[in-house]
């Protein structure tokens, strides 16, 4: 069996450069996960989805991502993190380019499936490469620094740039944006990154594994959305989400028995590790409803151009940015990790709840303003200590298997949680039409019943981290081990990322 060899060392110069390469890749990527955001009304016009389909355009990528990303991680180990690199930003560039000229929906959601792909692909290695690069503790804290920053910038830069060129254009060229940016990242990916020689395949690749948890994956959320059209206990619904469950049974069961897994079960036995990945889940069920289904609101009922509903989340984005340059752990250092998680949580509970008492006729300054400000402030603050408590236990050498079981763990919970709360506000609001409420107040109707899920879903977060978790002690934030690979889109896992550095 061939033995991993790490890349020769680099000039001091060509290694920071290496660092704006991958910054690149994971701007992309950001822009590309919150500018479709801003952009799904046109998308639903323009392809005529249903907002229960709607869903998919979103949905896709972060079932392809979210599935991907362990066995993207795991090829970077065989073959080389530079050609799996490449490798994700090539498939991203392209997949890209098809979303763009997509002119029907199954297109667009294959397409989207594809950048998926793509971004586990790139992502999965991106802070192994970091990590490799920068050695020295200090130079590490500073390309952490600069990449976090750029990782968190791209999510308010996607809400702008979405609206803008939504508004200018069309929602074709955002996804065109991506190409430039892809080719040129590709280019002097090849030129600046590292070769590194992987261990080879002599011990095989659970390829059965990977198939079976996305296949499973994928009928799970169909399944949710079929209830809209069939009902929740239609054939259809109850028959996809059997399958779902035997597939996933059976992913269970091959990982039990095989010897190179792409899951090892014991590291689920882990109680930090399992627990605070149920809490992430729980949380991005929220997070992700509502940049969903407040993008709907803000256009669909208040009427907002999509450049002032990329403004409009500027609270959000921008409190979540400044966070990311350490003020987070600063407070666990002072605080600790469990008080800030709480509260963090508890904060966007506030900015549910005030979602919640939006109407038809609600101006965005106080209400809509301050509850995105409560939702930014509240994952600003949370996700930091739910990496910190979540590497706590694992061993050094299982590091990067259980970061990657925390960024599973927020695609898998955001896809799903996207599919069931956005099936319950379509549901909802058809009943409310069918009652005779005007169309506008049944939309309202429906988003403020998912707003209402999505915060109890972080009420039982809450339970969940005073019944399983515990407290690592103040200062954990500064010596968390290293962690790879990632955060999607869309972006805390990179804060978390700093911190862990």
């Amino acid at each position: 069996m061939n033995t991993f060899t790490l890349p020769a060392p680099t000039s001091d110069r060509r290694r920071w450069l290496a660092l704006v390469v991958v910054c690149m890749a994971q701007l992309m990527i950001t822009l590309d996960t919150t500018i479709v955001n801003v952009a799904l009304p046109s998308i639903q016009h323009d392809l005529h989805f249903t907002q229960a389909n709607l869903t998919w355009v979103i949905n896709a990528f972060l079932i392809s991502f979210g599935s991907f990303i362990l066995l993207a991680g795991r090829l970077g180990d065989l073959v080389g993190r530079k050609r799996v690199f490449l490798s994700g930003v090539g498939v991203f560039t392209l997949a890209s380019m098809l979303c763009g000229i997509a002119p029907s929906q199954g297109l667009l959601i294959a397409a989207r499936f594809l950048q998926g792909v793509g971004g586990a692909l790139a992502v999965s290695v991106i802070l192994a490469i970091v990590v490799t690069e920068f050695p020295d503790a200090a130079d590490r804290a500073k390309a952490m620094s600069g990449y976090v920053f750029t990782a968190v910038a791209g999510g308010s830069l996607g809400l702008l740039a979405g609206g803008a060129i939504t508004q200018a254009l069309s929602w074709h060229w955002i996804f065109f944006v991506n190409l430039p940016i892809g080719l040129v990242t590709f280019a002097l990916g090849r030129a600046l990154l590292p070769t590194d020689n992987g261990r080879g395949f002599a011990d095989g690749i659970d390829w059965l594994g990977s198939i079976l948890v996305t296949v499973s994956l994928m009928v799970a959320v169909y399944a949710i959305v079929q209830a809209t059209t069939y009902g929740w206990g239609s054939i259809q619904v109850l028959g996809f989400g059997a399958i779902a469950v035997v597939l996933m049974a059976a992913f269970l069961t091959l990982e039990s028995r095989i010897s190179n897994p792409i899951l090892p079960l014991r590291i689920l036995r882990l109680r930090s590790l399992a627990g605070s990945s149920a809490v992430r889940g729980l949380l991005v069920t929220g997070m992700y409803s509502t940049f969903f289904l407040g993008t709907l609101y803000l256009e669909h009922v208040r009427h907002f151009s999509a450049l002032q509903t990329g403004l409009a989340f500027l609270p959000w984005t921008v409190t979540v940015g400044i966070l990311s340059l350490g003020l987070t752990a600063r407070l666990i250092r002072r605080f600790g990790s469990m008080p800030v998680l709480l509260f963090g949580l508890a904060t966007v509970i506030v900015g549910l709840g005030l979602l919640v008492s939006t109407g038809v006729q609600t101006s965005f300054f106080p209400t809509i303003f301050f509850a995105y400000f409560a939702i930014g402030l509240g994952i600003g603050t949370a996700f930091t200590p739910l990496l910190t408590i979540a590497m706590s236990d694992v061993p050094h050498a299982d590091a990067g298997l259980g970061s990657g079981i925390t960024n599973v763990s927020q695609q898998v919970a955001g896809a799903l949680g996207l599919a069931v709360l956005g099936t319950i506000a379509t549901s909802r609001s058809k009943s409310l039409a069918a009652h005779g409420h005007g169309l506008a107040s049944s939309l309202v109707g429906g988003y403020h019943l998912a707003f209402t899920i999505g915060a109890g879903s972080i009420a039982v977060a809450i339970i969940t981290t005073l019944v399983v978790l515990r407290p690592i002690g103040r200062g954990a934030a500064s010596s968390a081990p290293a962690a790879a690979p990632r955060l999607t889109p869309p972006t805390p896992d990179e804060q978390l990322e700093q911190q862990a550095a």
